[in-house]
């Protein structure tokens, strides 16, 4: 298999492994969106990690399996491409990637699917379908101009480059850059700091914010009232707020 599902303490991470560089074929792609829906259906897993190992996180499609494909092939393929990574997007509970080395084309989209993103000081990014005469086809045009914004992604969409941690960093495409060897062990304890929290406020949190960030700020707000109100009804929130009062903010352990 080239993607594993490993779960330890309520994370789950999703690893790709096909060396040597995660290559995401078509195979890999539908064993992603498979176990993407298996970590949402878990009651096991509350957060969740996105992994490629210590040398690459994915450097991208299979251009040798695509260059067979054509237009016909591609029209056929191009939606269950998408649905693969959007799958992970919507997995409704905390979501990491752990990029070390290359994250480039679709491995950079991967990793925009992620809630936050944890960068090793040399990893690379960037969306380099331009110098194949292509686009972004698995949501780079759209998350990424959406985190980071739209002249920013256009200049990475338009020319091709990749970019060192640092500068990802300060464009905001990734949100914490550490040494290489600290990588999966700090995704991992900001995976496992949220598997012990709420994991229905989690969810509605989540939900909150993706969904006011597709819509107008009326559904924005109608989404986040919804959610708000209906916490009250979960022993989580009778749970946190009892330990607020009783022992103080930051003390509660949720079940």
């Amino acid at each position: 298999m080239t993607v594993h599902l490993e779960v330890a303490d309520g994370v789950g991470t999703l690893r790709l492994d096909r060396p040597p560089m995660n290559a995401l074929d078509t195979a890999t792609q539908d064993r992603l969106k498979e176990l993407a829906e298996q970590a949402t259906a878990r009651t096991d897993v509350r957060a969740v990690v996105l992994y490629g190992g210590e040398k690459v996180f994915a450097a991208g499609a299979d251009i040798k399996e695509m260059r067979a494909m054509d237009h016909a092939a591609m029209v056929l393929r191009a939606r269950a491409l998408q649905d693969s990574f959007t799958a992970v997007a919507r997995i409704p509970k905390p979501v990491v990637a752990a990029v070390t080395g290359y994250a480039l084309g679709g491995g950079c989209e991967l990793a925009l699917c992620a809630d936050y993103r944890i960068a090793a000081d040399d990893a690379r990014l960037g969306q380099p379908e331009i110098l194949l005469g292509l686009i972004p086809g698995a949501g780079g045009t759209q998350r990424l101009s959406r985190l980071i914004g739209p002249s920013k992604a256009k200049d990475l969409i338009f020319t091709g480059r990749q970019v060192k941690a640092d500068e990802a960093l300060a464009l905001g495409l990734v949100d914490r850059v550490v040494p290489a060897a600290e990588v999966h062990e700090q995704a991992h304890a900001w995976a496992a700091r949220l598997a012990r929290g709420p994991a229905i406020a989690l969810r509605a949190a989540k939900e909150a914010v993706d969904t006011g960030l597709e819509t107008d700020l009326d559904t924005g707000l109608a989404v986040e009232r919804n959610w708000f109100a209906g916490l009250f009804a979960t022993e989580d929130r009778e749970r946190g707020m009892r330990s607020f009062v009783e022992e103080g903010p930051g003390r509660a352990k949720f079940t």
